[in-house]
């Protein structure tokens, strides 16, 4: 027993500092941004980006796996492409196969919690500082994938779905990070379950600080565009993991025993803030969502339009697009090609409840036609069969 109190082990992922949460909003900020670069400003497409990333993930996370201790690029590395791939992951459920946000949100939810459950019977404690063995990498990392997941689900949700916008949807995950704080500090949160709810909403708190930094002025953003900020976003983690490397400020060493006796101890404790947290998110979350959506049904009887008059709008700015094209007058494509998007978000709350099936048609199509039109070299002929494509399926929606 005194030889295995003594025993030190060597965890496989960061000691919790400052720059851990640093780090973490970065790569998540990347996730969202990159993501949004390699499918439209790039032209890939949303599935050849998910396989794309996807392949990239499953290669590095192997590499994770392999390492026999915490290398700093190598892990974060891993957790940048998991932000980008589980983002995708979302998107491809949303825009391709059609799937309800709410729906992603909550089937997220419960694969997490399912996740949680049996990482804890199998190795009785869900602490990040005991990885140190295959299966409990393993746990940690299945973990990851589903808070980004549902982060992503979360934040479109409520940011763009129920119309909060990018940045009260920021402002108000940064204001629970701040009462979670609070609870861990003053109130004896337990600190597992703090550092989970905390980890989750990075994920919703990058992705709105991505997008009101890469989204266009029009929009209420800064229009700094996803080129710009996923380079700099990039530069500053870069330059956090050569410090990190250097220093070796985050590396953790913990005892195992130690972990597991005081998860046992204060086990009956844990599950009741357990219980707590989770009610106080399901009567927040709902709440706000039944209020959200009576705001957008508040506005839909104040305008008494069809959903087949508004599109009326976005097949005049397709229109000019498909003229810019022939014209060869790239420059203003883009510009309508921005004014497009903007329109589009701004009417997505009250569109997608008016038919959702037919929003997310259109969606897709727009989705393309913006690709095409912000892609480095424009290919004329692409372009234009994208916008008569996406007038094809505004037209039929409007019969």
């Amino acid at each position: 027993m005194n030889q295995n109190n003594s025993k030190q082990w060597l965890s496989k992922v960061p000691e919790v500092t400052i720059f851990f949460w640093i780090i973490k909003v970065l790569c998540t900020t990347v996730g969202e941004t990159f993501a949004d670069y390699l499918n439209f400003n790039l032209g890939l497409g949303l599935t050849l980006t998910t396989t794309l990333m996807g392949l990239a993930f499953c290669g590095v996370l192997l590499l994770q796996f392999r390492a026999t201790q915490y290398t700093p690029g190598i892990y974060w590395l891993t957790v940048v492409l998991i932000s980008v791939f589980g983002t995708l992951v979302t998107d491809n459920l949303t825009d391709n196969i059609g799937v309800p946000l709410e729906a992603s949100t909550i089937v997220f939810a419960v694969l997490l919690g399912l996740t949680f459950l049996a990482w804890h019977y199998s190795e009785k404690t869900l602490s990040i500082h005991s990885i140190y063995t295959r299966k409990r990498e393993a746990f940690y990392w299945l973990t990851i994938l589903f808070t980004f997941a549902l982060g992503t689900a979360v934040g479109d949700l409520y940011s763009e779905q129920l119309g909060l916008g990018y940045l009260n949807t920021g402002l108000s995950v940064i204001l629970i990070v701040v009462l979670v704080y609070a609870g861990w500090k003053f109130v004896r949160l337990d600190s597992v379950l703090a550092f989970w709810v905390v980890y989750i909403l990075t994920r919703p708190l990058g992705a709105s600080l991505g997008d009101y930094l890469s989204q266009p002025k029009s929009s209420g953003a800064l229009g700094l565009g996803t080129t710009i900020t996923s380079v700099i976003f990039l530069a500053a983690i870069f330059s956090i993991i050569v410090l990190l490397t250097v220093t070796r400020l985050d590396v953790s060493v913990k005892n195992e025993l130690a972990a597991v006796d005081q998860v046992r101890g204060n086990k009956k404790q844990v599950i009741r803030q357990t219980y707590a947290v989770m009610g106080i998110f399901l009567v927040i979350g709902v709440g706000g969502y039944i209020g959200l959506d009576h705001h957008i049904s508040a506005q839909m009887d104040t305008q008494q339009t069809t959903f087949a008059e508004q599109l009326g709008d976005f097949i005049q700015i397709e229109q000019d697009m498909l003229h810019e094209v022939n014209a060869d007058n790239f420059a203003t494509l883009k510009t309508k090609a921005d004014e497009l998007e903007h329109q589009w978000d701004i009417n997505e709350p009250k569109l997608r409840k008016m038919n959702g099936a037919a929003w997310t048609r259109i969606d897709g199509s727009i989705d393309v036609v913006l690709a095409a039109a912000r892609s480095g070299s424009i290919n004329v002929s692409k372009s234009k069969a994208a916008i008569n494509d996406s007038l094809s399926i505004m037209n039929n929606e409007k019969l």
